[in-house]
């Protein structure tokens, strides 16, 4: 019988990403009938991932889950680990001389890709690369794009696309309000689009945006929707509440398309697949294969009808969805782009690997909303509690040893305490902007700021 979870001998827990799956995970965990020690390891100083960095600026409320995470940071059974790259500072092998239990929850970084000719012409650019920049993500910090363009092309149809049409969309006013960068500001107040095309490839009741998300496009300051009223003759038989929901507000943009005191025009096409970028070095224009819709609201699949249109545009962004990136050590598919795994037990070929687990996206793809992960720690957390009677006992179940490591390897790692400083300094920064708060997208700066005392 395993000791694991006794007074005696807590299970120890590593946890890798510190995202909102990482978090539901240690919250789960805390809740069972055990005792349980979780370090949380992140490579950035910050905390809380795709809440940080992934949400649009203007959507605060959504952030206000942060305050149900540091409630998991504070339980002192938990100690963070930020600036700790774990596949590099300390591999994925070195943990399990740490952890009895190694959770993977680093989420979905890069982006799927059209895999089309042009692709990777001058004015294109990704979801993943607009969003980091405009939500101050180190790693696209140095990113420009070129507003000097009037005309912008978006592919894909959901929340995530829609974010980027609506922040192009904005006025100074609206996003002065955000926590969006200063820089981002900046470049779009000077911003010469008058034009952005959203297109997806099948119809309007198989969109995948919320209809919040398109009823805020209708409300912005200085745009107006456009929809071609054709596009809405459907059947609405067995089509359910948000399908319908989405369709109500299309329509309401079909019936009042002109708005002659709004400078900028968002304009939805259906129907449309993207099969060539133009171009010499720059972006020119896109070419697209207009689809026929197979049958109607349950439509999975369009058919191709060879006939082509064209548009003229400077800018170019692809949002089609996300996929993870392989770990160093660590079995992964790519071609879906997620760590094989059952109910989050890691798979190596047909066989479980004993103590590694995933939870989240990079175990089951870029899927569901930031609440969609609360479900998945607990189908993981659940695997772990099977598991714990037949789990392999750790050589060094201690987390000073794991902090000596990395001082011995000069990492500065950053703990909840220090990002408290991070924290109190960006809200400090944007009350003097007159806003909620101006995040540093700079990880050498941050870590001076937390250089007065470490503490984990």
């Amino acid at each position: 019988m395993s000791i694991l979870g006794t007074v005696q001998r807590p299970l120890r827990v590593a946890i890798v990403g510190a995202g909102p799956s990482g978090f539901y995970s240690a919250a789960t965990l805390f809740k069972q009938n055990f005792n349980v020690k979780v370090d949380m390891f992140e490579k950035l100083p910050a905390p809380f991932g795709l809440v940080r960095y992934g949400v649009a600026p203007d959507h605060e409320k959504i952030k206000n889950v942060t305050k149900i995470f540091e409630k998991t940071a504070s339980d002192p059974r938990f100690s963070f680990f930020g600036n700790v790259t774990i596949g590099e500072d300390i591999t994925v092998l070195e943990l399990k001389e740490f952890y009895d239990v190694t959770i993977f929850s680093y989420g979905t970084e890069t982006d799927r890709r059209l895999g089309i000719q042009g692709e990777n012409l001058k004015g294109c650019h990704t979801a993943t690369q607009f969003i980091g920049w405009y939500n101050s993500n180190p790693k696209f910090k140095d990113c420009s794009f070129d507003f000097s363009q009037e005309v912008v092309a978006i592919i894909g149809q959901g929340n995530v696309a829609l974010d980027i049409a609506r922040i192009l969309c904005s006025t100074k006013e609206e996003l002065q309000k955000t926590d969006i960068s200063s820089q981002a500001i900046e470049a779009l107040e000077n911003s010469c689009v008058k034009e952005v095309h959203l297109y997806g490839r099948r119809g309007p009741l198989q969109v995948s945006f919320t209809p919040q998300e398109i009823k805020e496009i209708g409300e912005l300051m200085d745009c107006y929707p456009v929809v071609d009223p054709q596009d809405l003759n459907l059947t609405v038989e067995g089509v359910d509440s948000l399908q319908l929901k989405n369709l109500e507000i299309l329509k309401s943009y079909a019936l009042n398309p002109q708005s002659k005191n709004r400078r900028r025009k968002f304009v939805l096409h259906f129907n449309r697949t993207p099969v060539e970028i133009i171009g010499k070095e720059q972006i020119e224009k896109v070419k697209f294969e207009i689809n026929e819709p197979v049958g109607n609201s349950d439509q999975k699949i369009v058919h191709k009808t060879r006939r082509l249109e064209e548009i003229q545009c400077g800018l170019f962004f692809t949002s089609i969805g996300y996929q993870g990136i392989a770990m160093p050590g660590v079995p992964f598919l790519s071609q879906k782009g997620i760590i094989p795994n059952r109910l989050g037990r890691i798979l190596d070929g047909d066989n479980v690997i004993s103590g590694w687990y995933s939870c989240g996206w990079i175990g089951s793809g870029a899927s569901g909303v930031i609440g969609t992960n609360k479900l998945r720690a607990e189908e993981t957390v659940s695997s772990i509690m099977e598991d714990i009677p037949h789990l392999p006992v750790c050589e060094n179940p201690n987390t000073d040893a794991v902090i000596n490591l990395l001082k011995e390897r000069n990492v500065e790692a950053v703990s909840f305490i220090d990002w408290k400083k991070i924290d109190a300094h960006e809200i400090m920064l944007g009350l003097s902007l007159g806003k909620p708060r101006e995040k540093i997208d700079n990880v050498s700066q941050m870590l001076s700021i937390t250089k007065n005392e470490h503490s984990h």
